[in-house]
């Protein structure tokens, strides 16, 4: 028995080892990672980390001793370069080979970049995605002028963070307006507003042509024209499934690796979790990027990598921390076509309802832990209130259910 080794040591990895031996299996498992550092969250790193409130140590998922207590090789600092499927082994760069019996993929999600040819290569120019990257910047995250190219979450969570350190921000979004891949008008309004409250300048239907600068970056060419003095990039403009090794070894793709609902990959042996993985739901496939869907589906493909499959039932929901407001997300808001807002218990909250017809899909609540909740609930029980009991304030939605 050559035992069961994950490629992949974020929080997906993280969860699908432990889980793993929770569950009892108790022969050989290798958790490999490229990064030097064990498991760590990432979330933080664009808030806390970034402010320099929270320590590395802080960051870790499980406290190094954990994967010597369980038995646990952690191999860190290693890439993998090729799944040989046929031999049912895995060859790191290094040269060296691991054999498996079953192989879990949590290769997660890399970000787009800038292109070379638009200047994506210059000094000064980041990417919030892991510790690296924000090691790198922090020691030029304080005063001067940043451009964040992308409307996005990650592009507004840095400009929050960014604000708090002292720069001068602007935000420049392609898009006709801020989270319009992931949100209605009516959240794109309040966050547009709350950023600008706090002297970020927000450019919308305004894309980037090139960066200039001798080696460091110094200005933005943007679309229309304008120039724009900076000295620092954050680009937050996507990521994708980082689906290099499934690919070359020739398993299924759709928008990710393809799994079933249990976690199987075109190849019986072979399972994925987390951000690379997509996967059934509701007559649909999707792909989530969120740490509630790494956690719970690397945990129900640990039951099935023992055998007991077991369908991954996803419920969604993400959350967004800028400044003093802490935006919460329940349900994917795909497909609506009715939106509701309703106000929140304190001035600067409220919430904004997602309706697909008659049915409930989504919530997204700012600074309104209540309306985040029942919505979920609601979400999850597949119970739909009316549309307009939820707007009138006077409801109180204890009485919708």
């Amino acid at each position: 028995m050559q035992g069961i080794v994950i490629i992949g040591a974020g929080q997906a990895g993280a969860s699908l080892a432990a889980r793993l031996r929770s569950l009892g299996y108790a022969g050989s498992l290798t958790l490999i990672g490229e990064e030097d550092v064990p498991p760590y969250q990432r979330p933080p790193l664009s808030k806390k980390y970034l402010l320099g409130e929270m320590e590395l140590e802080r960051l870790y998922l499980r406290p190094p001793s954990f994967y010597t207590e369980q038995q646990i090789t952690l191999k860190l600092g290693v890439r993998v370069s090729r799944i040989d499927r046929a031999a049912s082994r895995i060859e790191m760069q290094d040269g060296t080979t691991i054999g498996y019996d079953k192989l879990a993929l949590t290769t997660g999600a890399r970000p787009r970049l800038l292109p070379q040819t638009i200047g994506g290569g210059l000094d000064g120019v980041y990417y919030v995605r892991n510790l690296a990257d924000v090691d790198a910047m922090s020691p030029r995250f304080h005063g001067g002028r940043l451009l964040i190219v992308g409307g996005g979450y990650i592009g507004l969570e840095a400009a929050a963070v960014a604000r708090q350190r002292g720069m001068q921000v602007t935000v420049i979004e392609m898009a006709d307006r801020i989270l319009q891949r992931v949100a209605a008008p009516q959240t794109s309004d309040y966050f547009r507003a709350l950023h600008r409250s706090h002297g970020v300048e927000i450019r919308e239907g305004i894309g980037l042509d090139r960066l200039e600068g001798e080696h460091h970056v110094a200005r933005a060419i943007l679309s229309d024209g304008s120039v724009l003095e900076t000295d620092i990039v954050i680009a937050g403009i996507g990521v994708v499934p980082d689906t290099t090794l499934a690919r070359d070894c020739g398993l299924a793709l759709e928008n990710g690796i393809s799994v079933d609902a249990a976690g199987h990959s075109s190849d019986p042996r072979i399972f994925a979790a987390g951000d690379c993985a997509s996967f059934p739901y509701r007559g649909k496939r999707i792909r989530l990027e969120s740490v509630p869907n790494a956690i719970d589906m690397a945990e129900a493909v640990a039951s099935s990598m023992l055998g007991a499959d077991q369908d991954y039932v996803a419920r969604p929901w993400f959350w967004s921390d800028q400044y003093d407001v802490k935006l919460q997300i329940a349900g994917l808001n795909s497909g609506y076509d009715r939106v509701v807002v309703r106000p929140g218990p304190r001035d600067g909250t409220q919430s904004v309802w997602y309706y697909g017809g008659d049915a409930l899909l989504a919530v997204d609540a700012m600074n309104d832990p209540r309306a985040y909740m029942t919505g979920k609930r609601w979400i999850e029980a597949g119970i739909s209130p009316a549309a307009e009991a939820i707007a009138d304030p006077a409801t109180d939605l204890k009485t919708l259910a």
